[in-house]
């Protein structure tokens, strides 16, 4: 593993964790600390994740990429769920004043 990029060490992080779980995927920032490249492949993974129909939680602070995979949004301030969106039916702004506590 050591000979690993960070996305092949990734890839294979998430392949163990299905092999595991049946239903549900839990993925702590999934990409962090790793390039454009490296990150692209393990968003692909992801999305096939989701082809195959497993449930998905993705914790991240990358909206870009929250809305390229999530089909909802669960923002979660100072240990308080604010509120779960459709992420086709919200925008950028509004998910930003929810995690700011702009939104009322």
């Amino acid at each position: 593993m050591s000979d690993l990029s960070g996305g092949q060490r990734q890839g294979i992080a998430i392949a163990r964790a299905t092999h595991w779980a049946s239903k549900l995927v839990l993925m702590d920032e999934p990409t962090a600390a790793l390039g454009v490249a490296e990150t692209e492949k393990v968003e692909r993974i992801i999305l096939s994740l989701k082809a195959r129909d497993l449930a998905i939680v993705i914790v991240s602070h990358n909206l870009d990429q929250v809305f390229r995979l999530a089909d909802r949004i669960c923002v979660l301030r100072r240990g308080r769920q604010i509120g779960v969106r459709d992420s086709r039916a919200v925008t950028r702004n509004e998910i930003v004043s929810m995690i700011t506590g702009l939104a009322n």
